[in-house]
């Protein structure tokens, strides 16, 4: 009876071998067009390259091109991208809390609930800095320019209603001034935004901790907070919870497929994506762009895109950028 059980056992485990080989197998001969929704710069683009070169380096991938379609947040290249990818395994799609937040202020008509959720990728903190012959030295002293003239007090940052724009309203807020007339001037892609800044055209900006990492390094960019709610190894900038203010945000990134993608098709994805997280040479980007370990799985994920909406929807209006 013992040896029955064992050859079961044996036969069981080889079948779940034999029966995930076809997924692992089409995995590996996937031809993917990944969607990057902001220009070259931004921490999409970033996250859409680096998918790129982990996924064709540990053959998750056969081939993998991105394309990149700015515009309005997000919300140009979503819809774009739900008109192209309904039904299509061999389109992806990278996008955050910024396009959430993109689709709610902009009444788009699409959002983020209408594409298949395969995993979520990363979390980093959002910075906030000045220049670096900027008055300014501490969240305190920013908080008393924009209380003291908050036209005047002049935000750079990703797209409108983005994670950008929400941590720069939630600053002025605590500042005691009123958010709905902060001055913040959107850009597509992080490369816009951080010229603004090194040319001083801005009082304040907002971005990725990873995105403008090298510039805060060399002295260019005055850091003086993080979103996070928890200090971070490696960034001497404290949080603003640290600092007295009652605010944390995540700056997230996941990867979807297309809208009616499921099946066998669904699974092979899952099964590149889980291949690619899952690789050294991933743990070896996010260590080298700055980037948390945020990973949830396909159904984790969708649910988390279900509550997000809602909690950015709830943000936004109480900031005066969504009704």
């Amino acid at each position: 009876m013992l040896i029955l059980k064992k050859f079961t056992l044996a036969t069981a485990l080889l079948g779940g071998l034999l029966s995930a080989a076809p997924t692992i197998a089409a995995a590996q001969e996937l031809e993917l067009t990944i969607t990057a929704p902001a220009g070259a710069g931004g921490g999409w683009d970033a996250a859409s390259r680096s998918l790129q070169e982990v996924m064709m380096a540990t053959g998750a991938a056969k081939s993998v091109q991105v394309v990149n379609v700015p515009g309005a947040g997000g919300t140009v290249g979503l819809a774009q991208f739900i008109g192209n990818a309904k039904g299509n395994p061999d389109q992806l799609l990278v996008a955050g809390i910024t396009l959430v937040g993109a689709s709610i202020s902009n009444k788009s008509p699409v959002d983020l609930t209408e594409v298949t959720p395969l995993a979520r990728l990363t979390g980093d903190p959002l910075v906030i800095v000045v220049p670096k012959d900027s008055p300014i030295q501490t969240i305190a002293d920013l908080q008393a320019a924009i209380k003291k003239d908050v036209a005047n007090t002049i935000w750079v940052g990703g797209s409108a209603g983005g994670a950008d724009h929400i941590l720069a309203a939630l600053v002025t807020k605590a500042a005691g001034a009123d958010p709905a007339k902060i001055n913040y001037v959107a850009y597509s892609g992080g490369g816009e935004s951080l010229a603004a800044m090194l040319g001083g055209q801005a009082t304040a900006g907002v971005s990725g901790y990873g995105e403008w990492e090298g510039q805060i390094k060399s002295g260019d960019l005055r850091a003086l907070a993080i979103s996070y709610p928890e200090p971070i190894e490696g960034i001497e900038a404290k949080p603003l919870k640290a600092q007295g203010l009652d605010i944390e945000l995540v700056n997230w990134r996941g990867v979807f497929a297309g809208p009616g993608v499921d099946g066998k098709d669904l699974e092979t994805l899952k099964a590149a994506v889980d291949k690619t997280v899952k690789s050294d040479q991933w743990k070896a980007v996010l260590k080298s762009r700055g980037w948390s370990d945020y990973y949830a799985s396909s159904d984790e994920f969708k649910s988390f895109i279900a509550s997000e909406t809602d909690r950015v929807r709830g943000i936004l209006t109480s900031i005066g950028l969504a009704n």
